[in-house]
């Protein structure tokens, strides 16, 4: 009887070297929102200045809501509605204020934290003491307080045919180095962009809030029925001299950048008090 031959063992073949396929840097995930609305002309130059930067998602108010300051709703629901307002960027108008817009897109639009949120462009003045009435800073405030490094954006013009060319090239480098800079996950700046023609802004000045405010007036009229009412009004006032606030840095053509913060506790008052305070 033959014996069966032993088969032939098979030569291990070399393993094949798995090349990596390169990783894709997926990009920041920007919200964007505002306090003039979503239709104003500054959401618009925003997003179009930092459209390549991320993936930009916004959330605004479905109407002007300025001078709101850090105003939540709470006697009344709140609503979101999905626009195609800009091309190719999820977009959503919300009945609330702009903190409001801000709570809600990480809560029910993303699901998740952003990695930017940038507020603007607004069309006036936030420097000073306009911060703390500020619905475009308080979107901004609010994000940081969720963590969020943010931006509130403005430029110095109200009218609505505004010239967004400078407040765009600027917002897009200050986002840019936001990206590229190991930042407190509570940062926030303050930034105002002078009403001049680009080619005249002397670039970015890092400064402190100036000590100015509006001293105020009301102007007392009757309407038909004989009963009073009141429009707010008022001259600004710059109190401060000083050459490294955001005053002196847009009246000198530089585009104020203030770090801003949303811990208002005056330490210098506290560690008095807790020496004379026993």
């Amino acid at each position: 009887m033959k014996k069966k031959a032993s088969p032939t063992p098979k030569k291990n073949s070399p393993a094949k070297k798995k090349v990596a396929k390169p990783s894709v840097k997926e990009k920041p995930i920007i919200l964007i929102t505002n306090d003039d609305g979503i239709t104003a002309p500054g959401i618009r130059n925003l997003v179009e200045a930092v459209k390549d930067i991320g993936k930009i998602v916004v959330v605004a108010p479905d109407k002007p809501q300025s001078g709101m300051g850090h105003a939540i709703t709470i006697g009344q629901p709140l609503r979101l509605h999905k626009l195609e307002v800009f091309d190719g960027v999820e977009s959503y108008a919300c009945t609330g204020t702009p903190v409001d817009c801000v709570k809600l897109a990480v809560d029910k639009v993303l699901h998740r934290k952003p990695d930017l949120c940038l507020s603007g462009i607004n069309h006036g003045a936030n420097h000073s003491i306009n911060v703390i009435y500020s619905g475009t800073m308080s979107a901004a405030v609010e994000a940081a307080i969720e963590s969020i490094p943010s931006a509130g954006f403005s430029l110095l013009d109200y009218s609505i045919e505004a010239d967004f060319t400078g407040a765009k090239k600027f917002a897009k480098l200050i986002v840019e180095k936001m990206l590229t800079t190991k930042l407190d996950k509570h940062t926030v700046f303050n930034v105002n962009v002078p009403s001049i023609h680009v080619d005249l802004l002397k670039g970015i000045k890092i400064c402190r809030q100036a000590y100015a405010k509006y001293e105020e007036d009301f102007i007392e009229r009757n309407d038909p029925h004989g009963r009073h009412y009141y429009w707010l009004t008022g001259e600004f006032v710059n109190f401060d001299k000083g050459k490294d606030t955001d005053v002196w840095a847009l009246a000198n053509n530089y585009v104020s950048v203030v770090p801003v913060q949303f811990d208002l506790t005056n330490y210098v008052l506290k560690a008095k008090l807790e020496k004379s305070w026993k």
